[in-house]
């Protein structure tokens, strides 16, 4: 890694554009306006209640968004919406969470014109699609085909560049006044430890990930580099907002900071929304969904279901209810990466900078609809 890379122009997220989000697992299909296929409808139960519901009590009647007849929904009203509230809504980049909660809890399933696909929103129907054989053309890190996929990789040699990494940017950003940790620090640590790993020099890396070849060089996984980049911003985010979180993670030991780290991704998630295809009927919450249907798989909604989770909105490292749907299971450097980048960074930061804090009146906010981060993280290095 050189000792002193040029800077690079801030590659936060600039553009809610799916083709442009830069997430590697999710491809939106066109955003076009446009109603369910006549041949493949989602089904419902008799008199419009749904075939499947939550907790075993059936939604009321006309809440869910099921068609049985796409001609059933009347004209689409004026911008392309449909009764229910969509992920796409104006103001969904800043605050999602209020479409999330209204989809979760009174439109289950429903057919979306802007992403013209299914919409899933509740914890239960998420996690299954992820992984569910019905539901095809998708893949995260960790899923089971990683197993068999990644072999020979070094694991202690992937800590120790992921270490020696954090570790130099950390010390260069120790002697400023003031730093911002999403441009200065998250930005190059996940394209710096695969430039280490796989030995090619750091600036090299930097304009090969411009041009979209690190996966060519780490592999599928190794080279989602922006995924990761977002997931660490919004975990230094949450642990640096609450100064009783600094206290608890400042020493602890790498149990505690695997299930912050976890804790991040359930809460804010890099990925919010996952696209995949139907290759069979499926039940689900609220009806079935049709087979040969594209289904949008609100991950970032499914974290915060407090069906599954106490007190969803709320940042706790130390819940008895962990989960997240980021990273699949199974082995994957990327995995294996994304969690030691984040022990690591905490590490390098609280020890080269002890007292680092946010600075005064700042507090991270995060945007995006396809993949969301904080833009920026502004600190004080010195206190």
């Amino acid at each position: 890694m050189s000792d002193a890379p040029n800077r690079e122009p801030d590659r936060g997220i600039r553009s809610e554009r799916p083709e442009e989000a830069g997430d590697p697992w999710t491809r939106l299909p066109s955003m076009a306006p446009a109603t369910p296929s006549a041949a493949t409808p989602a089904r419902t139960g008799q008199a419009g209640a749904p075939t499947a519901s939550r907790g075993g009590t059936a939604p009321v009647p006309g809440r869910v968004r099921t068609l049985t007849d796409p001609a059933a929904a009347g004209p689409v009203p004026p911008g392309g919406r449909t009764v229910a509230p969509s992920p796409l809504d104006p103001g969904a980049t800043r605050d999602p969470h209020g479409i999330h909660r209204a989809l979760r809890e009174e439109y289950p399933l429903t057919y979306d014109p802007l992403l013209r696909a299914w919409v899933l929103s509740r914890y239960a129907d998420v996690a299954a699609a992820l992984t569910d054989e019905r539901f095809t053309h998708g893949h995260r890190p960790g899923d089971p085909p990683c197993a068999r996929a990644h072999v020979d990789v070094d694991v202690e040699a992937l800590r120790s560049v992921t270490e020696r990494t954090a570790y130099v940017l950390a010390r260069r950003l120790a002697e400023r006044p003031q730093a911002d940790l999403v441009a200065d620090f998250c930005h190059w640590l996940p394209a710096g430890t695969v430039a280490a790993a796989v030995g090619v020099p750091y600036r090299d890396m930097m304009r090969l990930v411009r041009g979209r070849a690190a996966g060519a060089l780490a592999g599928e996984c190794g080279g989602q580099i922006a995924v990761r980049e977002k997931a660490l911003a919004s975990f230094l985010g949450n642990v640096l907002d609450d100064p009783g979180q600094v206290a608890a993670l400042r020493d602890a030991p790498a149990g505690l900071v695997a299930r912050a780290w976890t804790e991040s991704l359930r809460r804010d998630p890099p990925v919010q929304i996952a696209v995949r295809r139907t290759s069979a009927e499926v039940p689900v919450s609220g009806g079935i969904v049709p087979a040969g249907a594209s289904v949008a798989l609100l991950v970032g909604s499914a974290g915060r279901d407090p069906e599954r989770f106490r007190e969803p909105d709320r940042f706790d490292p130390f819940r008895d209810d962990p989960g997240q749907l980021t990273y699949g299971p199974g082995f994957c450097p990327a995995v294996l990466l994304a969690g030691f980048e984040a022990e690591y960074a905490l590490r390098a930061l609280f020890t080269a900078m002890p007292r680092l804090r946010l600075a005064d009146g700042f507090r991270p906010t995060a945007t995006g609809l396809i993949t969301r981060a904080p833009r920026s993280l502004i600190v004080r290095p010195g206190g």
